[in-house]
Parts: C-alpha cells; sequence; structure tokens
C-alpha cells in the first residue's frame, strides 16, 4: 500500500488582507509549483497566481517570504525570471522589478507611501557574491528603488511601525549564521520613505535574534535566545525587557524568509506558537502580567501564525492529521479547517503515533529522538523477528524532527519498518546550548547521536541489529555518507542531495552558507585538516555497506559534483553503490514524480540489501558491485 496523494502546503505562507485569508501552497503535481491562495470573506476559495507562475523566491536560494498582500493587489516574486510582480485583484500580473538577477524576498506593503518594502539579492554588482540590501519599490514599477539599509551582508524582515513613521529590521554578518550571532535594528523614516538615522536595539556576536514586530501603540518587541531559549522581549527606553521567559523555543532556524512565529491579538495579548518536548503549542501571552494560557488543540506542529479580528490562522499538523490552514476563533475558541493538504483517507490502522524519546550518547550526555513502530493492520511480523530500523538525520544541520504527518514514515512504517527521527546534538527545538554542541562537530557528534539512538532501540528490542538504514537530505546525507564511511555500524544507506566533499561544498555553495562551516568545523583554509577528516569522499573505500544516492541536477546548494566525486571513487574502487539522478530538481525535490521515486526508489534499495521481495510493484533499481540476498519471503 503506497501512502498516495497530493502533498501541498509545507509551511509556506499565512496571510490576512483584511478579513479575506491568504496562503500559499507547494503543489508537487504542477512540478513543484507555489500557488498564493485566497479565501474572500464569504467563503469562496480560489488561486490567485495563475498558470506560469510559480510564487517562489531565490533570495538565499532557501526563498520564502515570497508574496505579501494589501487591500487586494498581491505582490509576489516570480520564480523563473525572479521579478517582483503586482497582481490587483481580478487582473493579470505585471512586473515592477528589472529584468535582471536582482531578486526579492520578505515583501511588505508600505500603504501610505505607495511602495513596496522588500530584502533584495542583488546578482549583478560584479562582486564576488549577491550584495544584500533592504529596499523600497514603487509600488506601479516607476523609478530606481530606495536603499533603506546595506553595508552588512545579510537582511530580513523589515517591518513598517503602526504610524509609517519607523522601520525595523533584522541583520547578521558573515561567518555567523542568523541563529548563531544577529542583531534588530530600527531606522527612521523621513516623509519620502527614506532612513534618516538608525540604532542598534538587540543582538550581539553571542545572541540570535529574530522576528521584530510592532505593537499596536508602536512598541517593538523580539525573540532572543539570550538566556539559552528563543524566548520574547520588548523594548522599553533604550533597553528592553523579557515578556515570557520559559524553557521552550518561540523561534527556529531562519532558513526561510516569512516566518511567523507570534502576532498581536489587540494592544494586551499576544498569540503564539512555542515548541516544547513532544511538539508544538498555541498560547495567548497577557502582555500586562505575563501570563502564558495554553490553547489546546489537536495537533503537534504549528507553524507561521497571524492574527486579524480576533481570529487566528496557521499551518497544523499531527502524527495522524495531514497538514492543513486552521482558523482558531480566538473568542470562542471554535476551529476551522480551511483547507487541508492531503485530502486522502487512510485508516488509522496504518498510522504510527511518533513517542518522543530520550536516550544516551558520549560524553554522558543526553539526545533526543522521535520512534516511530511498525503499524499495518493487516499483517503481523512472525513470532520473534524484530522489525528493520530506518534511522533519519534531518537536515540543517539545525532542523529538527517532531511529531508531525510526514507520509515519508508512513511509507516505511506501513511496509514493516520502524524509524527513528533523531534530533541529535545541532538540533533546534532544545535551546541554544543544545544547538552549540555541534559547534566544531559536525560529523562527529551528529553520527555518534544517531548510531546511539540506534543502539538504544535495539537494546530495547524495538529493532533489529542485522537490519539498521540511515537515510537523510542535504545535511543529513553527510551525517549519512560519513556515518557509512568512518563507521562500521549501518547495513544500508541512503543519501539525498549529501554534502560528500566539504572542500567542494564551501567553494561552489552559495553566499547564504558561505562560511557556515566556520562554525561547524573551523575556518577554511585555517583548519583544512578538519574539513578533508570530515569528508566522506576521502573514506569512500572504507564504505561498510550500499549506498544509494538521490540527486537533483539543478541544485544550488549542494550541486550534482558533490554526488558525482563519490560516485566517480565508487566506481573506480569498485564498492557497492546505486545513483539516481533527477532532472529539473533543485535542493529538496518538488516534483510529485520525483517524491515518489525517491521513496520506491529507496524502499526497492532496502529490499535488494536486507533481502526481502516489496509487495509494492516498483521500478527496478541496479546497485552496482552488489550481489542481492534472495529469496527471503514476500514482505517484511
Amino acid at each position: 500500500m503506497l501512502l498516495k496523494g497530493t502533498v501541498h502546503m509545507r509551511n509556506q505562507m499565512t496571510r490576512w488582507d483584511g478579513a479575506d485569508l491568504y496562503w500559499s501552497e507547494l503543489r508537487p503535481s504542477e512540478g513543484g509549483r507555489i500557488v498564493v491562495c485566497r479565501r474572500a470573506a464569504g467563503g469562496t476559495v480560489a488561486d490567485v497566481t495563475p498558470q506560469g507562475f510559480n510564487a517562489r523566491s531565490r533570495v538565499h536560494e532557501y526563498g520564502g517570504g515570497h508574496y505579501a498582500v494589501k487591500d487586494g493587489t498581491v505582490f509576489f516574486t516570480n520564480y523563473k525570471d525572479q521579478r517582483l510582480y503586482r497582481q490587483d485583484a481580478g487582473g493579470e500580473p505585471r512586473a515592477i522589478t528589472p529584468e535582471a538577477d536582482i531578486r526579492h524576498a520578505d515583501m511588505l506593503v508600505d500603504k501610505k507611501r505607495g511602495r513596496v518594502i522588500a530584502v533584495r539579492e542583488d546578482h549583478t554588482t560584479g562582486a564576488h557574491e549577491p550584495v544584500n540590501t533592504i529596499v523600497s519599490v514603487d509600488a506601479e514599477g516607476r523609478g530606481e528603488a530606495i536603499t533603506l539599509a546595506s553595508g552588512n551582508d545579510f537582511y530580513s524582515s523589515p517591518r513598517l511601525s503602526p504610524d509609517g513613521g519607523r522601520i525595523a529590521w533584522q541583520t547578521w554578518n558573515h561567518p555567523h549564521m542568523p541563529w548563531d550571532a544577529s542583531e534588530i535594528w530600527i531606522g527612521e523614516l523621513d516623509s519620502e520613505g527614506r532612513v534618516s538615522s538608525r540604532r542598534k536595539v538587540a543582538g550581539g556576536r553571542n545572541e540570535s535574534v529574530l522576528q521584530p514586530e510592532w505593537s499596536p501603540s508602536g512598541e517593538l518587541y523580539f525573540v532572543s535566545d539570550r538566556n539559552d531559549w528563543w524566548n520574547l522581549y520588548r523594548a522599553r527606553g533604550e533597553g528592553d525587557e523579557p515578556v515570557c521567559r520559559r524553557a521552550a523555543e518561540f523561534g527556529a532556524p531562519q532558513w526561510v524568509f516569512g516566518q511567523r512565529f507570534y502576532d498581536f491579538n489587540g494592544s494586551d495579548e499576544i498569540v503564539c506558537v512555542f515548541s516544547e518536548t513532544g511538539g508544538s503549542k498555541l498560547g495567548r501571552l497577557d502582555l500586562n502580567t505575563g501570563d502564558l494560557q495554553q490553547i489546546e488543540l489537536l495537533y503537534t506542529t504549528l507553524a507561521n501564525v497571524q492574527v486579524a479580528h480576533g481570529k487566528a490562522v496557521m499551518f497544523a499538523s499531527s502524527a495522524t492529521l495531514a497538514e492543513r490552514v486552521l482558523v482558531v476563533d480566538l473568542a470562542t475558541l471554535a476551529q476551522e479547517v480551511v483547507k487541508v493538504a492531503n485530502a486522502a483517507h487512510i485508516e488509522s490502522g496504518y498510522f504510527s503515533v511518533p513517542r518522543p524519546i530520550e536516550y544516551p550518547t558520549e560524553n554522558g550526555k543526553t539526545a533526543h529522538a522521535f520512534y516511530y513502530p511498525p503499524r499495518n493492520q493487516d499483517h503481523d511480523a512472525p513470532a520473534g523477528e524484530k522489525p528493520p530500523l530506518v534511522v533519519h538525520c534531518h537536515g540543517g544541520p539545525t532542523g529538527s524532527g517532531g511529531p508531525t504527518y510526514p507520509f515519508e514514515y508512513q511509507y516505511w512504517t506501513s511496509r514493516g519498518f520502524a524509524l527513528v527521527d533523531v534530533n541529535y546534538g545541532g538540533s533546534s527545538g532544545h535551546g541554544r546550548s543544545y544547538r552549540q554542541r555541534l559547534n566544531g562537530n559536525w560529523g562527529v557528534v551528529d553520527v555518534d547521536d544517531c548510531i546511539n539512538a540506534a543502539r538504544h532501540l535495539v537494546g530495547q528490542g524495538l529493532a533489529d541489529s542485522e537490519r539498521v538504514s540511515i537515510t537523510g537530505g542535504s545535511a543529513g546525507g553527510f551525517t549519512v555518507l560519513l556515518s557509512l564511511t568512518k563507521r562500521d555500524f549501518y547495513n544500508a544507506g541512503a543519501s539525498h542531495y549529501g554534502i560528500g566533499d566539504l572542500e567542494l561544498f564551501i567553494k561552489e555553495t552559495h553566499k547564504f552558507e558561505a562560511h557556515y562551516c566556520d562554525t561547524l568545523l573551523g575556518p577554511y583554509p585555517e583548519r583544512r585538516d578538519v574539513y578533508l577528516d570530515r569528508s566522506a569522499i576521502y573514506f569512500a573505500d572504507r564504505l561498510s555497506c550500499p549506498v544509494v544516492l538521490f540527486q537533483g541536477l539543478e541544485d544550488k546548494v549542494v550541486p550534482p559534483s558533490q554526488a558525482e566525486t563519490f560516485v566517480a571513487v565508487c566506481k573506480e574502487k569498485k564498492l557497492p553503490y546505486a545513483y539516481v539522478p533527477f532532472e529539473g530538481e533543485q535542493h529538496g525535490f518538488r516534483k510529485d514524480t520525483t517524491i515518489r521515486r525517491a521513496m520506491e526508489g529507496e524502499l526497492f534499495f532496502l529490499s535488494q540489501v536486507f533481502g526481502f521481495r516489496a509487495a509494492d510493484d516498483i521500478e527496478p533499481l541496479e546497485i552496482e558491485n552488489f550481489e542481492p540476498r534472495r529469496g527471503v519471503g514476500e514482505r517484511i
């Protein structure tokens, strides 16, 4: 039973425009196109983005923050040409920025001045890397853009004060990532909308700050991890004060633009999403008393909350409920599901409900993961047989796993596999100090924590020690390749657009991550020895088991050369491998055909390595230099 259906949304953006509700969907069935959708106040739902347009930004390559809306007019970045488009209600999109490689994201509408404020990434300057700024563009496309903030390497989150007289933004510089060290600034605007003066409000070299927001009365709020957890603060006078101190995360790493973790419900209350062990929660924070009250929901993953007219909208999902656009009436707490990402009905007897686990790892520390047991109401394992295990390591590496509705996980568990989604040291969701475990230790701590998660489950009798596979994408693929070459533990592995050569990665990758490894490994070339020691291609001859590599051929973050270099070593040394490239795919697969082929291909690969016959009708995948085991039953 293949878990079928078209996955939409995937935590894009929600926005209110008066009583009209907007959100964006990722549509694999349309080649991975992102579409802005609208539900009118009367209830009618329709696509806003017409065919031929893809509302997706390439700023930082990961994008996000790809549209803004005001009074029925939508401004969006089109993927193909990266121009900023204006689309009036009922009209066709028209470009308002030049025809050049000048990209925009994180837009907001300055209605008072008839302008659109955005983060700009200019690839036309001739500099060794693109130039990032915050600009103000005429909403009709007339004249030149006005630069509001410049001189730093990165910018995000421009926010206008309610009276339009001030603007706040976030900024950071190489070699830092925004979750390591960033700052929030305020600029005073003159009548033409130019910044006349500016000052830093918060942040520094040992503090991550994010999402500046103005309250209805004009006070600036923001999120900071200065006390280990991303908590809410507000600027007061020349300083600031905490609004709610809690051992919980009111933020997350800014891999994409446009994330919103809180919003104001009038002048006295904030509605917020915060994460604790076990998942995300929705809260309402009394700004007078600092009391945080949880709103009970059936969901464990929440994202992108926005409030208007006493209603909060967000993306919501759980282990058994597909992602949906959810509206909560803050007066009655009534809930309304506006749109479900995947309407396919799946019987509860096929659902594996995860549970959070903690387990011992190296140096006397504790690591975190979510364990998904095998689950299929039509089949029972033979008496005494333990299930094979898939160890999943997320990307980032500052990402995180959570109790969400991942079809790919249920794909495995419904076929008799157990799966563990590892939040290794360095993952977000457990405070700053937990994230910093990976500093200087990428390729060590993540590898150890993944292996120890598997050992923990094997030791509890929940997995077969002879059938353990590791899988992951991007930074997770890096962990896969290093685990298979520098450790002799796994029986199989799958790398999805993973990094195999760190020197090649830092020389070819984009600006946003150009110095990410300075923190994770050390400065280059001064610590070239570390880069070589953590690059799997130099240890490919130690490959302890078969590996399959899936790679998008248009990937600008982890270029195909990464996979191809590793494959070349396997070919030369006659090591067991399979390589599956995909035309037209970038970093993170978006097409339904690709997603399905990668999932089925990995299952077929494991069926050959573990010696069973998959029940699905799957296109075969050839594993070079490998003789598969034969004749072990029809399924696990």
